[in-house]
């Protein structure tokens, strides 16, 4: 039985203890990450894929071997064998290295591991995770510190480059990403636990919002210092209530309500401090969004300092996400105004709002957004930064289960947009087999009455990505933004849509 609750590491464990190791699945976004970060630590690391691409590349250029296909053989010689939740016991690598003794492990105990003698900060929750965690690490990196960080994607870096999430610094702080999906962030014991928001989702695997909750509890009881947790977050209330008052007494809780309008909701005298955002704006065209962070004596253990912050990255949710990066790199030792003055530079995490192309004067934005918060605030960001173009949205969505389960919230969301498509959905673990009643309809069907026009004339089903790409292309005018909007792979249309709208504006010409 595959675990990924099961702690396979104490405190005492470094990386030299796991000898030759080998990751089933190499190329993933977070087992890439791990592998590199082994491998700089002198670790022997090879591994296994399905199929070629960018981070094997990467990993074969730093000298690790990366097998295509997944067989018994690839496994000879490993003491210690990683998978990730999306293997299956009947991987021909985990029987063999069942059969072989090898000791097989979860991701998640190899970033756990990673850990130990570090000064960890995790950043969990429902949404921002990636975003929230790259905002530190890129705080820390330009703040003369070398960070170890362990991100589930690439951060944009300047003139188009992009930059993995993944580094071993000589450093001692170490910032993760922690993936609450499967529950394996329980193994986690940081000196710092950034909690984001706690809004119901995998619920296919805690089967109610009430046990997804309860997991966050139970991480933030394992932070050995401070518990950094947004206050805006409703549902992170809930979770406060619930922490012990011993692991209460290390909150600092940020947002941007003054803390007299919270006091039904949280007790302040409970918590460590409360750091509040105030006067965020973003100015039509500015391409800035600015606020004022207010930090609290016990948070930069001298004075209270106000502290203007200006982001290129847009939306109110993403001043949250500066709040809880700067907080918990002031907690590590960084100056606010240093903080801020780094975090200007932050030109976000890929995938995240990133401008793929402008042609015939029509933006493409790719984003990772697959939850319907996450496409709401997306969109909410989108009409402030192009207050006066047409917003489409290619929408994939992402897993059966969630788009069964929040198929009406979807459609609420998507209608902040003014036209969409929503096409195939990006199986992951999932088997389309299993939801037969499932699909790309499922979300136009709960859409019908959103808007004065019927579903159908602001929303509608296309199947195929690539057709949706192209039609949405030949809609497309002067002035208009098109949105590519999922967790799947159709990021890939974005190209699709670039080609085909020079297409468009030749045989216009």
């Amino acid at each position: 039985m595959l675990d990924p609750t099961h702690a396979a590491f104490d405190a005492s464990a470094r990386p030299a203890y796991l000898g030759p190791t080998h990751f089933i699945g190499i190329g993933g976004a977070g087992m890439s990450v791990l592998a590199e970060m082994l491998h700089a630590q002198g670790v022997a690391v090879d591994g296994s894929d399905r199929e070629r691409s960018a981070k094997t590349d990467r990993l074969a250029a730093l000298g690790i071997t990366v097998e295509f296909g997944q067989r018994a053989e690839n496994v000879a010689g490993a003491s210690t064998v990683v998978y990730s939740s999306a293997i299956k016991p009947d991987n021909p690598e985990i029987v063999a290295a069942a059969e072989a003794g090898a000791r097989i492990v979860h991701r998640s105990d190899i970033l756990a591991l990673l850990m130990n003698g570090k000064q960890a900060v995790t950043v969990a929750g429902a949404h921002g995770k990636t975003t929230t965690s790259s905002m530190l690490a890129h705080i820390l990196v330009n703040t003369g510190e070398d960070p170890s960080y362990a991100i589930g994607g690439s951060i944009q870096g300047p003139d188009g480059t992009t930059l993995d999430g993944g580094h071993a610094g000589a450093g001692q702080v170490l910032v993760a990403e922690a993936d609450e999906s499967d529950g394996s962030f329980a193994k986690y014991h940081p000196t710092i636990a950034v909690i984001t928001n706690t809004e119901a989702d995998h619920l296919d695997h805690y089967g109610d919002e009430a046990h997804y909750q309860a997991a966050f509890v139970d991480h933030a009881g394992h932070a050995t210092d401070h518990v950094v947790i947004c206050a805006d977050d409703k549902d992170n209330l809930g979770v406060i209530a619930d922490m012990p008052a011993d692991v209460k007494a290390r909150v600092i809780a940020y947002g941007t309500a003054p803390a007299g309008e919270l006091a039904s909701d949280l007790d302040f005298s409970a918590i460590a401090a409360y750091v509040r955002i105030v006067s965020e704006t973003e100015a039509a065209g500015s391409g800035s969004e600015r606020f004022t962070l207010e930090l609290p004596a016990a948070v930069t253990g001298d004075q209270s300092v106000s502290q203007n912050v200006v982001l290129k990255v847009p939306g109110i949710h993403n001043a949250r996400n500066a709040a809880a990066a700067i907080t918990a790199a002031v907690l590590l030792g960084v100056a606010p105004e240093a903080a801020a003055q780094a975090i200007a530079g932050f030109l976000g995490a890929s995938r995240r709002f990133q401008v793929r192309g402008t042609v015939k004067q029509v933006t493409v934005v790719d984003d990772y957004a697959h939850h319907p918060t996450e496409i709401a605030a997306l969109l909410d960001a989108a009409r402030r930064r192009y207050p006066e173009s047409v917003i489409r949205v290619i929408f994939q969505p992402h897993l059966f289960s969630r788009t069964r389960f929040f198929a009406r919230e979807f459609a609420e969301a998507l209608a902040k947009a003014d036209d969409v498509i929503v096409t195939g959905i990006f199986p992951a673990r999932e088997k389309q087999e299993d939801f037969p009643d499932v699909g790309p309809q499922t979300i136009v069907d709960a859409a019908a009455g959103l808007k004065d026009a019927s579903a159908g004339t602001w929303i509608q089903a296309v199947g195929d990505m690539c057709l949706a790409a192209k039609m949405m292309a030949m809609r497309a005018h002067h002035g208009d933004v098109v949105f590519t909007v999922g967790a799947g792979d159709i990021t890939d249309m974005d190209e699709v849509l670039l080609t085909a709208l020079e297409a468009h504006r030749e045989s216009c010409e």
